[in-house]
């Protein structure tokens, strides 16, 4: 396997990539260690996330509260728009960034990306009204990078060590969910939500940084292949039957968080205090996530994959249950640490499957259909759980939610573990 070496030009208004090539670490293709490049390149890129999803998740705790105090500000149905804008836009851009980033090179574009969502963060920061904050909010999903991040990664890495390099990224967006539970209120008492906004433009410049200096070079791939198509990626039932498991994973996460918080206010658990639920159940997850990988070295892959999908089935059927009694705080903190077990393993197995099911020239569109699908999914798991529970109560989201996952269990069980590739 070659990797390029670490060298960066630059020119006044523009970026220059120089890309050379020297040989990699010789560790054997089937090694579970991580080389350097590959430990520069998981480390950086799971950053770049961490700092963008850090700003994304400093606003949602208090954006419904603090939204109200902008003119406009007394709809609801506005407020949730605003809030929901980003999913959509970034939903509908994933797929032409994957193009691009195939086209043109992963970094131009996550550059082009992180810059259009900072622009829109400094856009929300300066609003005056909940028109301008949702202006801003859509202009951030339209930076929407995920899809070249995740090709990159996929592009810097061995088929061996994509799952531990996948997981990386996913533990990133999970602890960042975890600090931003904690710090987004007591930041937002004294910058309010027009402060937490410019706070994220500038955790977006951060990562700009971090790409430029810091993230390996581009393989030449990216140069000397012939590119692929939006087709080859659409027409593959592998792909397909994982681009439908990241919809159905992400609409049930969402839809479930319509209903947890209230679960838990009724429990005896205050708003201001459920991060004291969230926090252990998200970093005591990670600490599982070890046993994943021997596990996928053994050839249990899928069967780790099915059971994951298989756990979450459950969480909806005890978090059922639960609503039928009067569960105390620590039965519902249980369950929820039995979710994100689950939903960790899938976060990390998914798109490093969707890496290496998808032909190399065609990676890029094929993280982009794949995160065009997890932005819609949030879409519709927010839109799905406000309907499902005015309807039909908290357990009628729970049922629907277990069905989900119990028709997404049929459709992944005729997956087969892809095999190594060499390089």
């Amino acid at each position: 396997m070659i990797a390029p070496h670490d060298e960066i030009g630059m020119e006044w208004g523009t970026i220059k990539f120089v890309t050379t090539q020297t040989p990699l670490s010789s560790l054997p293709n089937d090694s579970l260690t991580m080389n350097p490049t590959e430990r520069r390149a998981s480390a950086t890129l799971a950053s770049i996330f961490a700092l963008r999803m850090l700003g994304l998740f400093l606003v949602l705790p208090v954006f419904a509260l603090e939204a109200r105090k902008y003119p406009g500000g007394d709809d609801p149905v506005l407020i949730g728009l605003a809030m929901g804008i980003y999913g959509l836009t970034q939903g509908f851009l994933q797929i032409p960034y994957g193009l691009a980033s195939d086209k043109w090179g992963r970094k131009r574009v996550i550059v082009l990306g992180l810059l259009i969502f900072a622009a829109g963060s400094l856009l929300a920061g300066f609003a005056d009204s909940l028109m301008g904050l949702l202006a801003g909010r859509a202009l951030q999903g339209a930076g929407a990078i995920s899809a070249a991040v995740t090709a990159l990664l996929a592009d810097l890495t061995r088929d061996a060590v994509r799952t531990k390099a996948m997981a990386l990224v996913g533990a990133s967006i999970g602890l960042m969910f975890a600090v931003s539970l904690i710090l987004s209120p007591w930041m937002a008492s004294f910058v309010g939500l027009s402060g937490l906004f410019l706070i994220t433009a500038a955790l977006a410049l951060l990562g700009v940084g971090v790409v430029i200096w810091w993230v390996p070079p581009e393989p030449v791939l990216h140069t000397d292949v012939q590119r692929g198509g939006l087709l080859s990626v659409l027409k593959n039932p592998a792909l397909m039957r994982l681009n439908l498991g990241v919809f159905v994973l992400h609409a049930v996460q969402l839809a479930m968080w319509v209903a947890i918080p209230a679960f838990l206010v009724n429990a005896g658990l205050g708003k201001d205090q459920h991060w004291q639920i969230y926090l252990p159940a998200v970093l005591g997850s990670f600490l599982l996530l070890g046993g994943l990988f021997a596990l996928e070295r053994r050839g249990y892959l899928r069967a780790v994959f099915l059971s994951a999908i298989g756990l979450i089935a459950l969480v909806q059927l005890a978090l059922l249950w639960l609503t039928s009694g009067a569960p105390s705080i620590a039965q519902i903190g249980w369950v929820l640490f039995a979710f994100f077990c689950g939903f960790n393993v899938l976060e990390a197995t998914q798109p490093s499957l969707v890496s290496r099911l998808a032909p190399a020239n065609s990676r890029g569109a094929a993280m982009g259909v794949y995160n065009t699908l997890q932005s819609l999914g949030f879409f519709a798991g927010g839109w799905m759980g406000g309907r499902v529970v005015k309807s039909f109560g908290s357990q009628g989201l729970f049922l629907t939610c277990a069905a989900l996952m119990v028709l997404w269990l049929l459709v992944a069980w005729p997956m087969s573990a892809p095999s190594r590739q060499t390089s």
